[in-house]
């Protein structure tokens, strides 16, 4: 069971969030019998992005709270952008993340029913079949000042609808040829209620039902109508629906009247939306980026998915602590992906394997220590954990060091490798420099130094104080890796707003908008890398510390033949600084 929460202390608890002070009200006040059902109802039109996980854990985590059960609903009204792919996703990003559904539903179970309400309506004179356009049936709404304007068929006879509205089922009618309406108030100040479109035609096969529907319910008729079929209580939604909850009463009101004396009914209550700095979320967009290979698919780790968080290295826990350090509320916000970044790093210290990797290789001879001498030093998997036992790492005379640690002409408070300088090899020697070998245009090949026999971690000599600890690999006892540098897709902080500014100024579309946003440098690709042997005896997409460098996991692509890492974050967060 997964428990949202943080644990502030362990003797004091967290002060609820306003949606758990609301279930919990509701609870004591009786309503639905004291049970708490939600749902959560993703659209398997794409990937499940972060914003989800925050929806996910608010769905799953009241009802785990209280006892209750949350449906995992699939909210597939619309053919044409549907997938049997986007739901096997969905289904393995919530158990990625760590949450268990009681049922699978899909709003299609409850076609049926949807149909025969509507055609209840009908005969009851609150919905009519519109044939008009829809470019004048959005003229005719008005503005939410100015009311809107009748539509010519609002009065067509019970009858007229009824024979339409079965004949938008039967193949007889176009696309976009007439609509289902629902008579309501033309004259609302809520544009919701303007004689909203429930019904439209779409002739396009049904992943599930594939071409029995040839006319396919609106989202904001079909959504609540499903809660109600299933018994959910707490329809828990973000932000943006709340000029849509009235309506989503009242659909709610015409299927209950007369039926039910008891106030059994959903209701809905919305909390905000995780935005994030740097990231663009809308699944629109996210498909756009697939489809034009600007990205290597929806698992991509520069996208903001689960499924590219999961392949980059991030660790359920890690986004679920960041979900709930953030909160809910109702206001919307931009967070700042630091955020995000510095709770993985403080779930990856906890539970990541240390390995020594050099990213960008020099030669390192230390000139007095013997040829033929190879020697096993034990290496700690992770300090943070007693229980993670500990590996075997080769020393020998010949080693891989990083180019940038090493300064010919170094300043007075370089603490690395440069001539007549001390310092220390990880878990080995203290060795002190001694020069360089170039090549004729000037590059440095070989770094050379000598090692002091008795400075060996945990003789006595090692008790001496250099002040600088270098990492490295044994030549001889490595093994090439490629390395994968992600970083952030956009340059600039609200991609969101700056692709509508963009497309405005200069009267682009979104694809032209977004290659001027994009980051070039968001990937580069090591390829002459090396790593200890010792990573290749570990599973893909384990959580990994290269030492001095930053957290990176094992790709899903990754074979013992050919290593691949991916870069989850750094050690210290370095976009801030650079980008001030």
């Amino acid at each position: 069971m997964i428990d949202i929460k943080s644990e502030e202390s362990t003797n004091e608890k967290r002060s609820l969030n306003f949606i758990e002070q609301i279930v919990d009200t509701d609870l004591r006040e009786g309503k639905n019998d004291g049970k708490v059902q939600t749902r959560f109802p993703p659209e398997p039109n794409g990937y499940l992005h972060i914003g989800h996980a925050k929806a996910i854990c608010m769905d799953f985590g009241i009802a785990e709270q209280h006892g209750g059960i949350c449906n995992l609903r699939f909210d597939d009204t619309n053919p044409t952008k549907e997938d049997v792919e986007y739901v096997e996703a969905i289904e393995e990003d919530i158990k990625w993340l760590g949450f268990n559904w009681a049922n699978v539903y899909y709003a299609s179970d409850y076609f049926d029913q949807l149909w025969d309400f509507a055609i209840q309506l009908i005969k009851e004179g609150k919905a009519y079949i519109d044939e008009q356009s829809a470019e004048l049936i959005a003229n005719q709404k008005g503005t939410p000042t100015i009311p809107g304007t009748d539509s010519p068929y609002r009065n067509r006879p019970i009858e007229e609808s009824l024979a339409l509205f079965e004949k938008m089922n039967t193949g007889e009618i176009e696309e976009g040829e007439m609509v289902l309406r629902a008579k309501i108030d033309m004259a609302n100040s809520n544009m919701h209620f303007r004689d909203p479109i429930i019904y439209r035609v779409v002739k396009h096969p049904h992943h599930r039902t594939g071409t029995k529907w040839k006319a396919y319910p609106m989202y904001d008729f079909a959504h609540g109508q499903s809660d109600y079929f299933e018994g959910v209580t707490h329809s828990l939604c973000t932000l943006e629906f709340v000029p849509h909850r009235p309506l989503y009463d009242l659909f709610i009101d015409w299927i209950k009247e007369g039926k039910d004396l008891n106030d059994h009914r959903p209701r809905q209550y919305e909390f905000n939306k995780l935005n994030l700095s740097y990231t663009l979320m809308s699944k629109r967009n996210l498909l756009l980026l697939v489809k034009e290979g600007m990205v290597n698919g929806w698992d991509d780790p520069r996208m903001p998915t689960i499924s590219g968080f999961r392949r980059r290295g991030y660790s359920p826990e890690s986004i679920r602590n960041f979900v709930d350090k953030i909160g809910y509320t109702t206001y919307d916000a931009l967070n700042e992906f630091a955020l995000l970044e510095s709770a993985v790093r403080d779930d990856l210290n906890q539970r990541s394997t240390r390995i020594s990797a050099v990213l960008n290789p020099v030669k390192l001879v230390i000139t007095n220590y013997p040829e033929d001498l190879v020697e096993e030093l034990e290496a700690i998997n992770n300090p943070e954990d007693p229980n993670s036992g500990s590996h075997i790492i080769e020393f020998s005379r010949e080693l891989w060091m990083e180019r940038d640690d090493f300064m010919e002409d170094a300043p007075k408070k370089y603490f690395r490798m440069t001539p007549g300088q001390e310092v220390r090899l990880k878990n080995a020697y203290i060795v002190k420099c001694t020069g360089c070998k170039k090549d004729e245009e000037g590059n440095i090949t070989e770094v050379y130094c000598e090692y002091d026999p008795e400075s060996k971690s945990g003789m006595p000599g090692a008790s001496r104080k250099v002040k600088g600890t270098l990492h490295w690999l044994s030549c001889a006892h490595c093994i090439p890796a490629e390395v994968r540098l992600y970083d952030r897709l956009w340059k600039v902080e609200n991609p969101r707003d700056e692709l509508s500014a963009i497309r405005e100024a200069k009267g682009c579309d979104t694809l032209e908008a977004m290659q001027e946003m994009i980051n070039t440098d968001s990937l580069k690709v090591l390829t002459d890398a090396y790593i200890e042997k010792f990573a290749a005896t570990l599973p893909n997409y384990s959580y990994l510390q290269f030492q001095r460098i930053g957290y990176f996991n094992i790709d899903k692509e990754s074979t013992t033949d050919k290593l691949i890492f991916n870069r989850t974050v750094g050690l210290k967060d370095s976009w801030g600084k650079i980008n001030k």
